[in-house]
């Protein structure tokens, strides 16, 4: 991982000490441009546009100025009326901003609460009844509970807005634009998008008074730190020059474009010996959480997803990104690509292209202004190897899975018939 060498410190950005501490203690001590950029001018109370990739370290750029005037302010805790909203276009993503603000928020004695579709409302109507300082929300959950009047925001003093560009790709536009109507006017606004476009640039002009705005490398750049390739199959190969790729040791992320994709190629893996779990839209929160705990914490090594998981998960230490489907669109193969290389880490980038997607595949590197190395081969080739050092853990193709090996053995000791092997954990609990 590249050493960054910072230019001041959080103390001298003016950060509260109760924050800093706890950033110390996760390792946290040098600020990312955009937090270095943006603190001063939100910290001081004013509104702010910042663009930046996702890995520029933005969440701490909105959470810490969140969370030290809210220490400041002489406004109490009041039920079902937070102090502060954020707003996250996803529930992985209001999870993950919620876990990074909780440890922050206990130094300074504030309360967070997490709103979003998906579950039963019961505990987070109960969570609002006792009163909450920073509320991540997920816009249709929060419009819910507003008219059930289990929330209201008129006492809210900061509200941020993440991913705006993202909100807008998923048609939550009206209801962002709704909920902002319903907090006050004079209240602070923080903004953090990857572009302007799809009607952002309306909510800034709205929304935002007189702002700062500060740039860190846009979304619509390549990250220098990314490595690109194209390998061309055949179709018929695709999937074991896959399964060759994401058997070597380290994290990686499969992207498909459809949910039954992502379903069946996670069960292809499993059934190859290689822990994998899915992401898409079909899955109940539970198994979506479990999913995503499961690769967070190495248990599964492959997580197979639709785009849900592009700009809604942020998962330190993925080493590799592999588009099983090229993208339609060139934004969407760079917030894919995203996942990886991210806080001044490498990363290695890999489209797998059939014959009948050369031509879509050249479009969106021109799009995306990337410079792939684009190879033709097949299953064994030895560029896979450097793609993906390191010994491989899998079953080859047409032998029998470890644990379908092992049920024989025992089944056949018990004179009965052999059992079919189960999946990798991952997947029964995806369902």
């Amino acid at each position: 991982m590249a050493v960054r060498r910072p230019h001041t410190t959080f103390d001298e950005l003016g950060v509260p000490a109760e924050l800093t501490r706890v950033l110390a203690k996760q390792g946290i001590t040098a600020p990312f441009p955009i937090q270095e950029a943006t603190l001063p001018h939100s910290l001081a109370g004013r509104d702010v546009l910042g663009r930046g990739q996702t890995g520029s370290g933005k969440t701490f750029a909105f959470v810490l100025p969140v969370l030290a005037r809210l220490a400041e302010s002489a406004a109490p805790r009041t039920p079902r009326r937070p102090r502060a909203l954020i707003l996250a276009p996803t529930r992985e993503l209001a999870t993950q901003i919620e876990a990074s603000t909780a440890p922050l928020a206990a130094a300074l004695s504030l309360r967070t609460a997490t709103v979003f579709g998906g579950v039963n409302r019961g505990g987070q109507v109960k969570a609002l009844r006792q009163g909450v300082d920073v509320l991540v929300a997920c816009p249709g959950r929060l419009r819910d509970l507003i008219d059930t009047r289990d929330a209201r925001l008129d006492a809210v003093e900061i509200t941020v807005l993440d991913e705006a560009d993202h909100m807008a790709d998923l048609g939550f536009l009206p209801a962002v634009r709704r909920l902002l109507d319903e907090t006050p006017r004079t209240g602070q606004r923080l903004l953090f998008s990857a572009t302007l476009d799809s009607g952002v640039d309306v909510l800034v002009r709205r929304f935002l008074t007189d702002p700062v705005t500060h740039s860190v490398d846009s979304a619509q750049s390549p990250v220098s730190t990314m490595v690109h390739h194209i390998l061309h199959v055949r179709a018929a190969e695709r999937i074991p020059v896959l399964v060759d790729l994401v058997a070597a040791p380290g994290s990686t992320l499969v992207f498909t474009r459809t949910k039954s994709r992502a379903r069946a190629l996670t069960r292809h893996l499993n059934a190859a010996g290689v822990p994998a779990v899915e992401m898409h839209g079909n899955l109940a929160q539970g198994a979506r959480t479990r999913n995503l705990t499961a690769f967070a914490s190495g248990a599964a090594k492959i997580l197979v997803a639709t785009d849900i998981a592009a700009r809604g998960i942020h998962v330190d230490d993925v080493v590799r990104v592999v588009h099983a489907d090229p993208p339609v669109e060139h934004k969407a193969y760079l917030h894919r690509s995203g996942r990886t290389a991210r806080a001044g880490a490498g990363g290695t980038v890999v489209t797998l292209m059939t014959d009948d997607q050369v031509s879509d595949v050249r479009d969106l590197v021109r799009k995306a202004k990337i410079k792939p190395t684009t190879t033709k081969l097949g299953p064994g080739h030895p560029l896979l190897a450097e793609l993906a050092p390191g010994e491989r853990s899998y079953t080859a193709p047409g032998a029998a899975p470890v644990a379908a090996a092992q049920d024989r053995r025992r089944s056949s000791r018990r004179g009965g018939p052999p059992r079919r092997a189960k999946s990798g954990g991952g997947a029964r609990r995806a369902g």
